[in-house]
């Protein structure tokens, strides 16, 4: 499994996400995890995150996060494809998702995929499109490879901060063994760190969801079957 404690080789793991910001708002816990415990993260950007004619900017701003996260530079891409553009009316296609995915997996030698699950956590259509592009994959792929999702939460929960561990952990433990991971953050200042690299994006709302988001303290893994 890809993060049980049996689990010693390290892993060649690709994180997929849709804008440029999502690694440092939503998925901070696990890539600290996975880096301080010597895997292999690569990050695949859907998109530059252009909807306001900010791409280029938005696109030098996460490389400047994953500096912050410790993931290496040249593990990183982003897309800028015409038919996969950043916006809440944009829609994915989900084959054309799942055939840049794959290719991805195939160059990299992927062990496992991370991602959003269908609701992606704020709701956003553009998390919502890279979940089902990493389903249509598993669904079409001959290639055996675990993805797993990160866990949406109800509201209160979502902006409960540190006190969602306790919950975080107690679904965990009632899930079947290996199929959920729920892991903790060993530095919630690094959510912060992270995030101002994203000048552009670090307005008045999303410095409020990074200090109230439980996703800056935990992150729940639910392996996508």
């Amino acid at each position: 499994m890809l993060l049980s404690a049996e689990s010693k080789h390290k892993r060649n793991i690709l994180l997929v996400i849709a804008h440029p910001d999502d690694e440092s708002m939503f998925f901070s816990p696990t890539i600290s995890y996975l880096t301080s415990n010597g895997h292999n993260l690569y990050v695949l950007c859907i998109s530059t995150g252009n909807a306001d004619g900010m791409g280029n900017t938005r696109n030098e701003e996460l490389y400047q996060a994953c500096a912050v996260l410790k993931v290496p530079l040249h593990q990183i891409k982003v897309l800028d494809n015409p038919e996969l553009q950043d916006g809440f009316r944009k829609v994915w296609d989900h084959g054309l998702l799942a055939k840049i995915i794959e290719e991805e997996v195939a160059s990299k030698t992927i062990d496992s995929i991370l991602t959003f699950d269908s609701y992606g956590i704020s709701g956003h259509c553009n998390h919502k499109d890279v979940h089902h592009g990493v389903r249509r994959l598993l669904n079409v792929s001959q290639r055996k490879i675990e993805a797993w999702e990160l866990v949406s939460t109800n509201l209160l929960r979502k902006y409960s901060g540190p006190v969602d561990i306790w919950f975080s952990i107690m679904y965990a433990m009632c899930c079947p063994s290996g199929q959920v991971h729920c892991l903790l953050t060993d530095d919630p200042s690094k959510s912060f760190q992270a995030m101002v690299q994203h000048m552009s994006q670090w307005v008045w709302f999303r410095k409020l969801f990074v200090s109230f988001s439980s996703c800056t303290y935990v992150n729940t893994l639910k392996r996508i079957t």
